[in-house]
């Protein structure tokens, strides 16, 4: 066979075999909308009872590990669990975020439960953050009780690019601040404040990449594969990373935790978050009146009620706690943004253009019910 004919034949061998594998591979991101709950439980659930519970696993947690269970007591009668497994050991060894999702989860659920008429009666089991039962919940049958818009809950999401530099109106910061000016606390763009926590954004995710304890923990739950995605229903897809196109294809097809190990993945990732800080209306903090369960677990609610306001107002929210997980940066944050109080959450915070549709994945409410 002459060289030039073998070289054309080989050179079609390899764009069919390319094209092939691209036929079979993995070509599109797996979102919440493709989910299927198709599983059952042996647990009498009312029809009310699930649709409650699964709008407030709707809520916000690290690494989206989804950190609660609920023990069926009986019917419209539930503890609210703390589930060790989901914990993140590496970036909250305290499991003091995990106490702040579950307050974002039963926030979600006393607005579900008010759409549906019926009234929350909580009380709170816990002393301690590593408690397994955190509060028990009974609803009953209410009249006149205001039905609140589950929407809200519905369309909920981590919003991490393209944030316009505008600083929030003073409108729209009263509309957020309501009632909670005491807690939240906005640092617009234009403040020093503003630009020493972009600076400790940074190096604080950068301590954070290059400590391979958090990073083994973050390299666990990424979800790279749709397959991987569709089985877990939870964790950090690359959707909701908002990694899509070509890039999104190669990882999805070609990544696995081991790349998460590697310093060309932790230095794009710090690449990527020196962008994103300079995009931004700026700061949003939330702090608490302590660090009791009792104040964890209202901060956790105060942040869902706040997140739940800002959609109708194109208003995004990026949490981006690092700081105060990393203890290099934390013991300077309160003196150099001049609060007192326990800084709970640090969010990032701009008007978008276009809002998205929310993509991060839930588990069935069947996966974290216990009897």
């Amino acid at each position: 066979m002459k060289r030039r004919k073998f070289i054309a034949i080989a050179g079609s061998s390899i764009i069919i075999a390319g094209v092939t594998y691209y036929l079979v591979s993995d070509k599109r991101n797996f979102v919440r909308a493709d989910s299927k709950h198709t599983e059952t439980t042996k647990m009498p659930l009312q029809l009310d009872e699930k649709e409650i519970l699964f709008l407030a696993s709707l809520a916000p947690s690290g690494h989206n590990t989804q950190p609660w269970f609920v023990k069926y007591v009986e019917s419209y009668y539930w503890i609210i669990g703390n589930d060790k497994n989901r914990w993140l050991p590496g970036v909250d060894p305290t499991q003091r975020e995990t106490i702040l999702s579950i307050g974002a989860f039963l926030q979600n659920l006393e607005y579900a439960a008010s759409n549906l008429g019926y009234n929350c009666q909580f009380n709170i089991l816990a002393t301690i953050n590593q408690d397994e039962n955190i509060v028990d919940v009974k609803l009953t049958r209410a009249i006149g009780i205001i039905n609140y818009d589950i929407d809200q809950i519905k369309h909920r999401r981590t919003v991490r690019s393209n944030y316009l530099n505008d600083v929030l109106k003073k409108e729209d910061i009263s509309y957020l601040l309501d009632e909670e000016t005491d807690f939240i606390h906005y640092l617009p763009n234009t403040s020093k404040e503003h630009q020493w926590l972009n600076e400790q954004t940074i190096e604080a995710n950068r301590i954070q990449a290059y400590r391979d304890a958090a990073q083994s923990e973050l390299a666990n739950w990424i979800r790279f594969s749709s397959k991987d995605a569709a089985e877990h229903m939870d964790g950090l897809t690359l959707a909701g990373m908002e990694i899509d196109g070509i890039p999104g294809w190669y990882l999805r097809n070609f990544y696995d935790k081991e790349n998460v190990m590697k310093k060309s993945f932790r230095k794009q990732s710090i690449d990527k978050v020196v962008k994103q800080v300079s995009q931004s209306a700026g700061w949003l903090l939330i702090t608490s009146k302590d660090n009791s369960v009792t104040a964890l677990l209202e901060t956790g609610k105060r942040l869902q009620r706040l997140w739940l306001k800002i959609r109708q107002k194109n208003i995004a929210l990026h949490p981006m706690t690092q700081i105060i997980e990393e203890g290099a940066t934390s013991q300077l944050l309160n003196n150099s943004i001049g609060i007192n109080e326990p800084i709970q959450f640090i969010l990032r915070t701009g008007y978008l253009k276009n809002y998205p549709e929310p993509v991060s994945l839930r588990r069935p409410v069947e996966r974290f019910m216990k009897t």
